[in-house]
């Protein structure tokens, strides 16, 4: 049997259907060297939703391994991403969940249980292939809006002050660095700068480099070794060593986190499909976006339980993976016990880190979510997905990261509907008596008038208009081959157009309608009238050489 029929059939662990145990050397080394960029950097994520940054560490623990015992991608990781976290600000804030509450887990796991039983109702649904209706632009547009918004908000911190107000919006972030610009630590600056500077160097010229681990390092042997906290220096807070206890959720504030809770499934859902299909190789199973709904929606679910930020999968710890030849999910269970090792025996390393080293690593990594030069090729391919990029961001920035994924959304949905509401229809010259029509584009209830009326048009131009024939239209052949499916709307423009050309003296006379679409119009009088009439036929052709019914009888 085939190894992607058998993957597809394996409920657990689908990535390691035919693994070969020569290979586990290469997951290990890749799940070592994912978790040296997805650990800090999940940690760093938490502070972008005012949480602890123990919360991003047991991200990557509940939510990884569910994801590897049910997810199709081999080398996908799975934990949290820069979008997903500052939604979750976001939805936190407008929630009314504020940031110095004195518990807001709670509420955390209420909404990150919220994300996942969305996206498994979504699977029930079978709604796995609805990502292929969202654009790129407004996937674009929206990153564009949480990078900026995101790294605005990251830079008191970046200058000495405690403040980090990404869920409160891009302006409110802009009035907190003008405020901390006075009173910035200059030490402070210095360590930031150098890191994103060491960060941005690693990425240009040594790849492999783990340069989240290294910037995370030297910062903390820097304040083990020297007296910068004593000058000004802040650390994160106490990191609690051991793994996250069991905790239920809050349903306090469930009804005003839905919408944010939505917003956040379609986010982590959009993420991780888009990145499972940018890692796959050729050759290897194709990936099933029911089965990655399901993942998903489960490595919420089960990981809220644990005090986790809603989980998706992550471009560059997934490209870290894969770059150091992950071949199954293997690697990624290394990862999950490499943040267990960590929780367990290294918190009290973990709080000197400083917070100004964490802010470097998530301004890097949301800078990069502004891609120019996408939007610069949008501009030049198509203006409409430029503006639908513009209006999602200038959303993200003005009104909030919420409305832009609302508003992104409605413009992608306008632009579909304007698109499948174009009329297309190829109209031949006029054989026999006999005019040819195919309908080039979906007929469906939104255009079905728009159709009727340009078949009307077609036969005025043959009786008065540039259409030159040697005779008038007896009858009109429709080709209907794109009528897959029909509805009552449909089939009463058809109607009405058969009744229109009849008091012209024209006979309308319906080809190649697929099985399906026929099956459904049957139901109809008119449609089997017509059947019974014999005006029904296989092909266009055989419909412009059929003699009229009035003829033929």
């Amino acid at each position: 049997m085939p190894q992607t029929a058998v993957a597809r059939g394996r409920w657990f662990f689908p990535t390691l259907a035919g693994y070969r145990p020569s290979l586990i050397g290469r997951d290990v080394l890749a799940g070592l060297s994912a978790g040296a960029v997805v650990v800090p950097q999940a940690m760093a994520y938490a502070t972008i939703a005012n949480l602890p940054v123990q919360v991003g560490l047991y991200t990557c623990m509940v939510p990884m391994f569910v994801y590897a015992m049910l997810g199709g991608s081999r080398a996908m990781s799975v934990s949290t991403t820069s979008t997903i976290a500052t939604l979750t600000a976001t939805t936190l804030v407008s929630a009314g969940v504020a940031a110095d509450s004195k518990n807001p887990i709670p509420d955390l796991i209420a909404l990150t249980l919220l994300v996942g039983v969305i996206l498994l109702v979504a699977r029930l649904l079978k709604a796995g292939s609805a990502v292929e209706y969202i654009a790129k632009p407004t996937i674009l547009g929206v990153q564009v809006g949480v990078g900026a918004t995101v790294a605005v908000g990251q830079l008191p911190k970046l200058l000495g002050e405690e403040s980090a107000p990404s869920g409160h919006g891009f302006f409110r972030s802009i009035a907190a660095v003008v405020e901390a610009v006075p009173s910035a630590n200059l030490p402070t600056v210095v360590l930031s700068v150098c890191s994103i500077a060491a960060l941005l160097l690693l990425k240009r010229f040594a790849k492999k480099v783990p340069g989240p681990l290294i910037v995370v390092t030297a910062g903390i042997l820097l304040m083990a070794f020297t007296d910068l906290e004593q000058q000004g220096i802040e650390l994160i807070a106490p990191v609690p060593q051991g793994l996250s206890p069991f905790v239920l959720p809050s349903f306090a504030h469930v009804g005003a986190m839905l919408p944010g809770a939505f917003a956040i499934a379609m986010m982590a859902f959009l993420e991780s499909a888009a990145v499972a299909r940018g890692i796959r190789k050729p050759g290897e199973p194709a990936i099933d976006s029911n089965r990655e709904l399901f993942a998903t929606g489960a490595a919420n679910t089960l990981g809220a339980f644990f005090q986790t930020l809603p989980a998706a999968g992550g471009f560059s710890q997934s490209a870290v993976n894969q770059g150091a030849g992950a071949r199954s999910q293997l690697a990624s269970v290394t990862t999950v016990v490499l943040a267990v090792l960590i929780a367990l025996f290294l918190a009290p390393v973990l709080d000197l880190m400083p917070q100004a080293t964490l802010a470097s690593l998530v301004f890097v990594a949301v800078m990069a979510l502004i891609q120019v030069g996408a939007i610069v090729e949008l501009w030049r391919i198509s203006r409409n997905d430029f503006w639908i990029a513009a209006v999602t961001a200038l959303a993200g920035l003005t009104l909030g990261l919420l409305y832009a994924v609302v508003i992104g959304l409605l413009a992608t949905f306008v632009v579909i509907l304007r698109d499948l509401g174009k009329v297309r229809v190829e109209v031949e010259a006029p054989r026999g008596g006999v005019l040819p029509v195919r309908l080039l584009g979906p007929l469906f209830t939104a255009n079905s008038l728009a159709y009727e009326n340009a078949v009307l048009d077609a036969a005025e131009a043959v009786v008065s208009g540039p259409i030159v024939s040697d005779e008038l239209p007896k009858a009109v052949a429709l080709e209907l081959t794109r009528m897959q499916y029909t509805s009552i709307t449909v089939l009463d423009a058809l109607a009405d157009l058969d009744r229109e050309l009849a008091a012209q003296g024209i006979e309308l006379r319906l080809a190649a309608v697929p099985d399906e679409g026929a099956a459904t119009a049957r139901r109809g009088a008119w449609f089997a009238g017509l059947e019974a009439a014999g005006r029904v036929y296989p092909s266009l052709d055989a419909a412009v050489s059929a003699r009229p019914a009035a003829e033929a009888s």
